[in-house]
């Protein structure tokens, strides 16, 4: 039983394992504040915390009040929910699903994607996806 008075905590206080749900929280203020191209501290001095408490927002060792939410979601320009998409149903999360997920949260794709959207001119995007087909192509051959 879930609240039975006998059940040991599986994470959370006391048990030195963060909930899921903050660990995904956390990503996801890491995944924007990356693709914003703004470090910690940066983040830690619009928020008026230490970078360290970002980082561990980040890490989902200490949970994001929702007050402290509100004002991530204003300084990231980005509504509160966001922080909560794609939320992974509890052990119900497919491996493909995971593993496309793992890919997207790694640095070198914010980066890709912070650098493509950074280039104004559509035409040149464009084209640049264009030559990233060709080279994935080539790859897969």
């Amino acid at each position: 039983m879930r609240n039975s008075p006998n059940r040991v905590a599986e994470y959370g206080r006391g048990t030195g394992i963060p909930n899921p749900i903050d660990v995904h929280v956390g990503k996801r203020i890491r995944l924007r504040r990356l693709f914003l191209g703004m470090n910690q501290e940066t983040l830690a001095t619009q928020l008026g915390v230490t970078f360290q408490q970002v980082q561990k927002y980040e890490g989902g060792s200490n949970r994001v009040s929702a007050s402290r939410l509100a004002e991530m979601a204003r300084v990231l320009d980005v509504p509160i929910p966001h922080f909560f998409a794609e939320l992974p149903v509890e052990g119900k999360e497919p491996a493909a699903r995971r593993e496309e997920r793992e890919r997207m949260e790694q640095s070198e794709t914010i980066d890709l994607l912070r650098f493509y959207y950074g280039i104004s001119d559509e035409t040149i995007r464009k084209s640049f996806i264009d030559l990233v087909k060709v080279i994935a192509a080539q790859s897969e051959a």
